[in-house]
Order: C-alpha cells, then structure tokens, then sequence
C-alpha cells in the first residue's frame, strides 16, 4: 500500500459503514432489486479495477455465440454521450466507452449497448427485435439493483480480495462479505504455471462457500501484433525498438512478458482510460514503432498520425484448471 493511501486509513471506516448498509438494505429487501426470466451473467470484482472483466467478457462471448444471440451492457466509462446506446460499426470509444467498442469491434454479430442505469438498459435490449437470448453485463456486480442468475466475480492472483481492504487506502469498493453473492469466483492473471498446491493455498484463503465454484485463469498472448491494416509476428515486431502505450489498470504483466522476449522498449504508461491529449499524442507520434493494448487502440487507432505506425497487442483467457466444468456451468445456466 502506498504511503499517501496510509493517510487515509482513518476514513476507511465511514466508507465501510457506508458500503455495508448499502449492501444490508438489498439483503433485508428494503432497497429492491430487480431478476429476470432469462439468461442474465454478470462479470465484475470487489476492487476498483485491473482485474481482467474485458478479456473474461470476450471468452464467454466466445463460448455463447454460435449457441445463443449474445448482448453486452457495459456502462461506458468516459463516454460523452448520456443514457441508452447501441454500438454500431461508427461508433467510437468516445461515444460507448472503450472496452464495449472493442467487444463490437471483435465481435461485429453480437449486440453491444451501453446504460449506466443497467435496468434500463436490459428493458431496451429485450425490446430489439431479435431480442438477444442472454445478456452479459460487464462490471457489474456491485450494481445491486440487478440480480442476474449468474454472478461472476474476479479477484487477481498477486492482490486476492481478502487481502485487500476497503476504500480510500484500500481497492475494494464493498465489503469482502459481498463475495457471498458469486456463484463463481475466478482468480485471474495467475503465472500459466501455478502449482495445484499453491491453486489449493489460494483456495483456502478465498474459503468458498458451499455454493461457490473457484477457477484460476491467465492471459495468453498473440504471437501477432495487429493494425488497422495489417497484422506482423510479435517476435519481428520485437526486433525494432518501439514505444509501448498502456493506459490500463495494471500493464506489468504485459511490461514483464515484453521483458521475457528481451525486447526494447519506452513506455509511457497513463492511467487506467485515459483520454489523450494532444500534446501527448505528438508524443507518442514522435516514434517509428508503437505497442499498445487492444483497449487503448480503441482509443487511438484513428488518430491519423498514428494509423501506420500503432499496433496492439491481443490477449486471450487461458484456463489453469477444469476449464470443461466452467463450461458446462456456463451451459446450464443458458440452458435453463
């Protein structure tokens, strides 16, 4: 913990307090809280961000989408636009967010719809015509006005949830005890080689409940880097010294796997979607070779002094363990 979130430790308890009676009024069903008769999942974590909810998103759209019509609702963070959106193959990250631009761009047959006010953006959904068969909402687990019949929340291995605390000194933006309402816990950026004993560790810390299943996950990296035009083998790519871009929550694994390559590399890194300005993007121009997140390329890979020059780097969710038992929870979920 850095020592200016140390200052803020004496706060901590009128967040907790705040968070808890929050969470107590939707338990006691004093605050409402809206289900549905339909296939609804929820992707989200305790903490404040970087636990990988845009990659987890795009691997249960992989599994879904030849099965079932998929929609995504995300709130669209830094968007300039207000209330309902749907994506389409115009829009941009400034209108819908960057992360749901990116699930349209990978994905231009699913429907992808922004709402910070998530009820209503499920009604809007149901109301298309098709209207999609299951609804994945992104980020979403601590917005207890929705109860979708499968919740699934990310905790990262190197900052699990029970050894985090509370806002402002801590990530966490709820109470550890509102794991309870996962069906599924995932703990996500584990090293592709963690032991099933040290699984088994994090296990015992996480204490699960009798519901609650936990799998280990993480990140798989493209050996291709990728354009507007063209795509080139991540290993050439690495030959040149470049700029690498991140404004995401936590680019070390990204800056640790550069490094196991022996590339050569400046990296500017800002903070998690950030929006650029001008002088920053000279910046950036100012190199032959840029690498960025499939994220931050949302952001900007229409910037026409970039466009030659900026590629990004995709990612995919690598399952440590009973990857086929994740699926077929998936399956019944859809099914029911």
């Amino acid at each position: 913990m850095k020592f200016s979130r140390k200052l803020l430790w004496p706060l901590n308890p009128f967040y907790y307090w705040g968070a808890l009676t929050i969470k107590k009024m939707y338990d006691w069903n004093i605050f409402k809280s809206q289900t549905y008769n339909f296939p609804l999942i929820t992707v989200g974590n305790l903490s404040v961000g970087g636990t990988g909810k845009s990659p987890f998103v795009a691997y249960l759209i992989d599994i879904l989408q030849n099965e079932k019509r998929i929609a995504t609702l995300s709130r669209g963070y830094k968007r300039s636009t207000t209330g309902f959106q749907l994506a389409n193959t115009n829009s941009t990250a400034l209108e819908i967010g960057d992360e749901p631009l990116q699930f349209k761009t990978t994905y231009p047959n699913i429907t992808v719809a922004v709402d910070a006010e998530r009820r209503n953006g499920i009604n809007q959904l149901r109301k298309l015509k098709p209207k999609p068969e299951v609804i994945i909402l992104d980020d979403a687990f601590q917005h207890r006005k929705v109860t979708a019949g499968l919740q699934i929340l990310l905790t990262t291995h190197y900052n699990l949830y029970p050894d985090d605390c509370m806002l402002p000194s801590g990530d966490l933006r709820e109470p550890i005890s509102a794991a309870a309402r996962a069906t599924i816990i995932v703990v996500t950026k584990c090293p592709l080689n963690l032991s099933d004993h040290l699984q088994q560790k994090i296990i015992t810390k996480l204490n699960p409940l009798a519901h609650q299943s936990v799998y280990f996950t993480g990140i798989a990296y493209a050996e291709t880097v990728h354009s507007n035009t063209s795509k080139l083998n991540l290993e050439k790519f690495t030959e040149n010294t470049f700029c690498l871009v991140t404004g995401i929550a936590n680019p070390t694994p990204l800056v640790n796997h550069l490094n196991e390559l022996e590339a050569t590399f400046v990296h500017l890194n800002f903070p998690d979607h950030h929006v650029f300005s001008d002088r920053e993007i000279k910046k950036i121009s100012s190199h032959q070779f840029i690498l960025t997140t499939q994220k931050d390329f949302m952001r900007l890979k229409d910037i026409e002094i970039l466009k030659e020059k900026l590629f990004y780097l995709p990612i995919k969710v690598k399952f440590l363990n009973n990857e086929a038992a994740f699926k077929q929870q998936i399956n019944a979920i859809v099914s029911s």
